[in-house]
């Protein structure tokens, strides 16, 4: 069995909370490709879940919006030929992306001005490469 998903600091998701589906990958698989299910498919109910707090449950919510179906996040994995390795890689997926979504808001951007010499740099700049490019062009007599 699969171990609990450790999202960040004290949060884990148990693992009666995620369910698993099973099918046939395209791609790699020789002689098994035909037999084994080996794709994965983990699906963890955001919204219902108990093992993450209700202010970073919101957060969550509100971040992964665009990617939840009725507060169901569904995460796909047929990269590897085994089954195993496909439900690390789901799990490992499943935690970088509640990670993300439960983290703080990165600050926000001050507006800053360029400074007087940054601006006289960069409009000298542009007259030199001006008269370099006029050098180039075919003389007008």
């Amino acid at each position: 069995m699969s171990a609990p998903v450790h999202v960040r600091g004290s949060i884990i998701i148990p693992v009666t909370e995620l369910q698993w589906r099973f099918t046939r990958a395209s791609g790699p698989g020789g002689q098994n490709v035909n037999k084994v299910s080996s794709a994965v498919e983990l699906s963890f109910d955001l919204a219902a879940s108990t093992a993450i707090p209700e202010p970073l449950k919101l957060r969550a919510l509100d971040r992964l919006a665009g990617r939840l179906v009725d507060g169901v996040i569904t995460i796909r994995a047929e990269e590897h030929r085994s089954q195993w390795r496909n439900r690390q890689a789901a799990l490992a997926r499943l935690a970088a992306l509640l990670h993300a979504a439960t983290g703080p808001l990165p600050k926000a951007r001050r507006a800053t001005k360029p400074s007087r010499g940054m601006n006289e740099r960069r409009l000298d700049n542009k007259r030199r490469r001006s008269t370099t490019k006029q050098m180039r062009s075919r003389p007008d007599y």
